[in-house]
């Protein structure tokens, strides 16, 4: 297990957003070597790079055309390494992100696998026998090839699935096992993209739909099987690099599949969404100021995940990323503001997504872009003054639009500003380089006393209390000490802790 983990805050970089170099329009490596100081002033010693691949952006570079050459948009292989250089410099690690599970339509192995004469990528895709032939179970492209058959795709039409095998065989005349060896082929190409970029100094990768691989395989024996073995590759090659999944399964992803982190994700009813965004628009989450949430409803999820993976690897909390609205579309500012006190004190490897750290909208009106649809806008530019475009760019003509309201939020206005979401997060990543027991590992014990709220957890010798209610709130307790950090007022008497609205107070009992 790389011991950087333990103490690592990383931030989420959507690169063609996050600052244009050369006036194209478009956010670019350069742009983020550009702004390396302000990621390490954030208190962040690690960025993960959505997709920087060569890519007809069908679905916002996670159709990959080739996986061994940067797209031009963003500028070149050599700036690529140049940007691990300067992090390095830094001592800021960068993980960047994997795409295994499919293809874009437009890659060398697919152009080769569509043809009708036999070849060495024939099966690197899932392909029926016959073009009249397409299982309704499976989602298929039927028609479009000058080879018999119809391909799988894992969900966009141009991105067809690559092939792992299947767990259960369905059609034994078209699907091949997991230990087939042209399924075993594809994770040799795998594990080469991953040796290719590691040895450029990559940190490692974030792993996109990390339990997608073998088909059939509800319980993720295979998908599991394989991940294991890329996993004894990376600490026999590359002990220092590291692995997140999109996965939402501890158990799966860290315990079996050996993955080093698990994202816990924003899946609609799970513990992240009890937390944040339950109900309609939020208004059963836990850090609604209305006090519908149960942090039980949580609890009862999360605290056994953390107890069985614990040992092996993190759970990955993130304040948003490129897949789910920004929070600030479910709750407000002061709420925000628990949020994040609560995601930067809790065990595990956090990531903070680009703009969040001021408060960037949700710009849901947007049409789609790149294959975004209603993710479109969470992935706009971020705003770093109240120059042109915000600061993102010089062009005339930019990505995605900017906030054009009147009380956008921007870094310059942000950074300095007593009241904002910016101090909050930087305080709170500060306390967690700090303070031992607010590191990935450690004791978690979570106190509340009805599945209600307020609420809260001890790591250590640390305790953090919340009350998100919009109403003062009391919470019996056993503890008292000194206050290191608290939003609002708080007072300890009498066996209780009273709490002004939407508050929070860390305290330390040695």
């Amino acid at each position: 297990m790389p011991e950087w983990l333990n103490d690592a805050v990383f931030y989420q970089i959507y690169p063609q957003s996050f600052y244009d170099s050369n006036g194209d329009g478009i956010g670019d490596i350069n742009g983020i070597i550009q702004k390396l100081d302000y990621v390490k002033g954030l208190g962040c010693n690690a960025i993960w790079l959505n997709p920087v691949y060569d890519s007809p952006f069908m679905d916002g570079g996670y159709d990959v055309c080739n996986y061994k050459q940067v797209a031009k948009r963003y500028g070149t292989n050599d700036d690529l390494v140049n940007l691990f250089n300067e992090a390095h410099k830094k001592r800021i690690k960068i993980l960047l992100d994997l795409v295994p599970g499919h293809t874009s339509d437009t890659h060398e192995w697919f152009l080769n696998a569509k043809k009708a004469a036999e070849n060495e990528y024939s099966n690197r895709y899932i392909f029926t026998k016959s073009v009249w032939d397409a299982p309704p179970q499976y989602r298929m492209m039927c028609g479009i090839c000058e080879r018999n058959g119809n391909y799988l795709v894992n969900y966009f039409s141009s991105q067809p699935a690559l092939n792992y095998g299947f767990y259960e065989i369905t059609h034994p005349e078209w699907q091949l096992p997991p230990d087939h060896p042209d399924c075993l082929a594809t994770v040799e190409a795998i594990k080469d993209i991953m040796r290719f970029w590691l040895d450029k100094g990559a940190d490692g990768f974030r792993v996109d739909m990390a339990d997608s691989l073998v088909k059939n395989d509800e319980e993720k024996i295979a998908t599991a099987k394989i991940w294991r073995g890329i996993r004894e590759m990376l600490d026999k090659e590359y002990p220092e690099a590291a692995m997140v999944a999109e996965w939402c399964n501890p158990q799966c992803a860290i315990n079996n599949a050996g993955f080093h982190m698990d994202f816990y994700l924003d899946h609609y009813g799970n513990g992240y969404s009890r937390l944040f965004r339950y109900g309609e628009w939020g208004n059963e989450a836990v850090f609604n100021s209305n006090g519908k949430g149960s942090i039980k409803d949580f609890a009862d999820e999360y605290l056994p995940a953390y107890e069985c993976s614990k040992n092996n690897g993190y759970i990955s909390f993130m304040t948003n990323n490129h897949d789910m609205p920004r929070i600030t579309a479910y709750l407000d500012k002061q709420a925000i503001k628990l949020v994040n006190a609560f995601i930067f004190t809790m065990p595990g490897v956090p990531f903070l997504y680009y703009g969040d750290e001021i408060g960037m909208k949700y710009q849901g009106d947007l049409v789609s872009k790149e294959g975004g649809f209603s993710r479109t806008g969470s992935r706009t530019p971020m705003q770093w003054t109240s120059g042109k475009n915000l600061g993102f760019s010089t062009s005339d003509e930019i990505y995605l639009p900017v906030d054009k309201s009147t009380d956008a939020p921007t870094v310059e206005n942000q950074i300095n500003d007593p009241d904002s979401v910016y101090k909050v997060i930087t305080d709170m990543i500060a306390l967690r380089h700090k303070y031992d027991d607010l590191k990935g590992n450690g004791e978690l014990e979570f106190i509340y006393e009805d599945g209600k709220v307020p609420f809260a957890y001890r790591r250590g010798n640390l305790i953090m209390y919340f009350n998100p209610l919009a109403a003062q709130s009391e919470m019996q307790t056993a503890y008292s000490g000194d206050v290191i950090y608290k939003l609002g007022d708080s007072t300890f008497a009498d066996g209780k802790i009273i709490m002004s609205p939407q508050s929070f107070v860390m305290i330390n009992i040695k």
